[in-house]
């Protein structure tokens, strides 16, 4: 469980439509009259530091976060203190959708290094998608993004073994990497292997061995936490079972 820290917060000015990931984000296919609508609600932005929570689990909803720089783990604790990573959010993603059904947050969010995020105000913002149908559309869209994300994540658990769930994942973080305009063969993993273990239901030694398997196969180079994807189309052919390893 990682030391939970006060949330630091530092404000700053806010414009969704100057924002870098604007196209990602909550306004995607809103007119510029309708961006500046939604700038209303967000009165500020703010940093979160590395290892501090942005919210926690039971607290009440107030607002939904738009990650705009940096990135977070989001988790739940079982009865006996062991930490669940549910998710990993980077720039253009959204926080909080968690809280909707029940007014209260269902999991804690935590930063993985100094990240910052816009806060949309959730009452103001459910009242301006009653006007806004674009708005409404792209809330319906954030919604059904998480659905099909939890979908994706059953059958990654069920299906896979472990050297496909962890080939999965660096797929999925590569091509949500190059959507954002980084390079989708070369990046560095903000979470720790131990994170990554917690979210793909394996252990951290299997995550080192499953590392060392992909390396020995020529898919990847991973050194501390820099990832070098070598065979993209190899990593694509293990997760459709063409180069299925036993089980």
């Amino acid at each position: 469980m990682p030391e939970i820290r006060p949330l630091q917060v530092h404000h700053l000015k806010s414009a969704c439509s100057s924002c870098s990931v604007l196209e990602l984000c909550l306004p995607i296919g809103m007119t510029g009259e309708e961006v500046e609508r939604l700038d209303t609600l967000i009165v500020q932005r703010f940093k979160v530091k590395k290892g501090a929570a942005l919210y926690r689990t039971g607290d009440p909803l107030r607002s939904l976060y738009a990650v705009r720089i940096g990135s977070f783990k989001t988790c739940v604790v079982s009865v006996d203190g062991r930490e669940q990573v549910t998710g990993f959010h980077i720039p253009g993603e959204m926080l909080g959708l968690d809280a909707i059904s029940a007014d209260a947050h269902a999991c804690t969010a935590f930063a993985l290094e100094d990240s910052e995020v816009c806060p949309i105000h959730f009452a103001q913002l459910e009242k301006l998608a009653q006007t806004l149908p674009s708005l409404q559309h792209n809330l319906n869209r954030l919604l059904s993004r998480e659905i099909v994300r939890d979908h994706s994540m059953l059958m990654l658990m069920g299906n896979m073994n472990s050297d496909e769930r962890l080939a999965a994942f660096l797929l999925n973080l590569s091509q949500r990497f190059s959507i954002r305009g980084y390079s989708s063969k070369e990046f560095v993993l903000k979470m720790r292997r131990e994170e990554i273990g917690s979210y793909l239901g394996l252990r951290l030694e299997t995550i080192c061995r499953g590392i060392a398997h992909l390396r020995d196969q020529g898919l990847v180079e991973i050194a501390g936490r820099d990832v070098k994807i070598l065979d993209m189309e190899g990593l694509k052919q293990m997760i459709a079972g063409c180069h299925r390893q036993p089980r």
